[in-house]
């Protein structure tokens, strides 16, 4: 592909608007502007889009989304019957509920039927409204917690899971296939309406989610004992949370529940804070103030599709400290466990899932409740399959799944992250502790001198540019094609690859095949117990490394962390 023959190629098309041609006109002569827009599309991964919005072929852009959305059409028309409908939702950046519409104008006029959201809704609606309708496939317009300039493009299948990898694969081939432009089948959004083709779904889907998400209530009680004197603070930060969590919360029975005013606003600028990810602690400054204002117990914040979930909590000094994704799956892994045992709600041959990146500290606490603890890739699609393939064949119940990066999924109603139920338990189990004098600070603690000290770290390598790709699969290449023996100054004991599927004890070079194959990703473990992984990004220009230990003391496993740190800061 040449990037200058396709910046002319979109310059001179009908399918312009004139301010989309202003656009391309005023970076004329610029060429690493015009590589940058032109030298590639955006590559369809494992579940859909995420880049820059803006005009041209590696952006975010109506044209993006009306060729993805036709090659989702014809994978559906060559799959299964048309027959069935399209779920559609969005978030509140800039430009989704454009994209929705455009992508229900392409899916309606291929002669299948759509069903789209009246307004943002969060993600976990979506896989449901997918399994509650008998839809084929849904679409989300969402960029995540990501900056306020992404957008992005996520498929669903029927299961409510995003799309697996061999429909991926051929909606990617057919991008490959069809002319951006020519190739596309529109009707107009109103027509559609008007025909029946396009249905809009509002406050009846609303209820029956929700009627889902408060069956996943272990003990409204203790709540009801609690809800005088228990206070929380929430915030969507501006995102499509900002309704269904307050709702929830209240029905679980709470009383005390501030809101952050300043995000509970629809922005998709999200004015209020450098980036809308509850991962970051710094987000949470006016929620803190707020928690401190009126004394809550809890800050829960979602992000902008609503999700993941992140909290805050006070500490010992009275402040409010950030709990990580790992932290708080611990937490709601031992609390479900313990809560399903009191209320004789659990099942026979219960699981929990996790990911291979995620806290070993889970499959601590579940096997010493007697509970089975199997891992996944990245991603709760994979997920999904697993619990899907569990249940199916009779060999367990899965009574929770999460990955560190501040996913939750509980019950049988989704299949995906849900930052709706997850923000409901987590306050229902912070009321439990705060009922017997804690706060989730000291549950934590106390979860490590019950299973013993765990640490976890992530860390971003960076690799940002034209030749950032390039960087990655030369990381990935040079650790596989010459293996570290030692890290940190700690001997490898055994390196699994997850792409081959094979498992390698250092010390003899003995192989073995393991369970899960297919992924890149490579996992180091050390003499002293670490763990290091290595994974480059699905939707990001960055390799993640996570650094994972454990010890008998809380300064042994910090000062793992320091030293596997600092090995993997020189791998970028």
């Amino acid at each position: 592909m040449n990037y200058l023959d396709e910046y002319n190629k979109w310059l001179s098309s009908p399918a312009l608007s004139q301010d989309e041609k202003d656009e391309l006109q005023a970076i004329s002569g610029n060429d690493a502007e015009i590589k940058d827009r032109f030298f590639s599309r955006l590559e369809f991964g494992t579940a859909g889009l995420r880049g820059i919005m803006g005009t041209g072929l590696f952006r975010m852009n109506i044209h993006v989304i009306r060729h993805t959305t036709q090659a989702l059409a014809e994978l559906i028309l060559m799959e299964q019957s048309p027959s069935k409908c399209v779920a559609i939702c969005y978030d509140s950046r800039i430009n989704s509920a454009k994209f929705a519409r455009e992508a229900a104008c392409v899916i309606s006029a291929n002669g299948i039927n759509v069903r789209l959201f009246d307004a943002l809704r969060p993600t976990p609606e979506l896989s449901f409204a997918i399994r509650e309708y008998g839809c084929i496939a849904g679409i989300n317009i969402t960029a995540s917690h990501n900056p306020k300039e992404y957008n992005g493009y996520k498929v669903y299948w029927d299961d409510g899971a995003q799309v697996p990898p061999r429909h991926a694969e051929i909606i990617a081939q057919k991008i490959e296939e069809l002319d951006i432009f020519s190739s596309i089948k529109r009707i107009d959004f109103d027509e559609a309406v008007e025909k029946g083709l396009i249905s809009i779904m509002g406050g009846e889907t609303d209820e029956l989610f929700l009627k889902n998400v408060m069956e996943q209530v272990n003990d409204y009680d203790v709540v009801k004992r609690a809800s005088d004197r228990f206070g929380l603070v929430f915030t969507p930060f501006h995102g499509a949370g900002h309704k269904l969590v307050p709702e929830a919360l209240r029905r679980l029975g709470l009383t005390n529940i501030v809101c952050v005013p300043e995000q509970m606003v629809l922005d998709g600028t999200f004015p209020t804070v450098i980036s809308p990810n509850p991962e970051n602690p710094e987000g949470f400054h006016l929620a803190s103030a707020l928690a401190v204002e009126h004394g809550a117990a809890l800050i829960i914040g979602t992000d902008p599709d609503c999700d993941r979930v992140g909290i805050m909590v006070r500490d010992d000094a009275g402040g409010f400290v950030p709990l990580s994704g790992n932290q708080t799956g611990a937490l709601l892994l031992d609390y479900v466990i313990g809560a399903k045992k009191r209320a004789n709600t659990m099942p026979a041959d219960p699981v929990a899932l996790k990911t291979i990146v995620s806290t070993e500290m889970a499959r601590h606490i579940a096997e010493t409740n007697g509970v089975a603890c199997f891992d996944t890739f990245t991603g709760f699609k994979f997920m999904a399959e697993k619990k899907n393939a569990l249940e199916t064949s009779g060999a367990g119940k899965v009574i929770f799944s999460y990955e560190e990066s501040y996913g939750y999924m509980f019950g049988d109603f989704v299949r995906d992250k849900d930052a709706v139920t997850a923000s409901m338990l987590i306050a229902e189990m912070a009321a439990w502790y705060f009922e017997r004098g804690m706060t989730l600070f000291d549950a934590m603690r106390d979860l490590y001198e019950k299973y013993g000290q765990y640490g976890e770290k992530t860390l971003n390598l960076l690799m940002p540019g034209l030749d950032g790709l390039e960087k990655m699969r030369e990381l990935m290449s040079g650790l596989r094609e010459n293996p570290p023996t030692q890290i940190a100054g700690s001997r490898v004991v055994s390196t699994r690859d997850y792409l081959s599927g094979v498992v390698t004890d250092t010390a003899t070079g003995a192989t073995a095949p393991m369970e899960l194959s297919g992924s890149n990703v490579l996992r180091y473990e050390t003499d002293d117990g670490t763990v290091a992984i290595v994974r480059p990004s699905g939707t990001e220009p960055k390799v993640k490394v996570y650094i994972m230990a454990s010890d008998a003391t809380r300064s042994g496993c910090d000062e793992k962390i320091e030293k596997y740190s600092r090995w993997a800061e020189t791998l970028s």
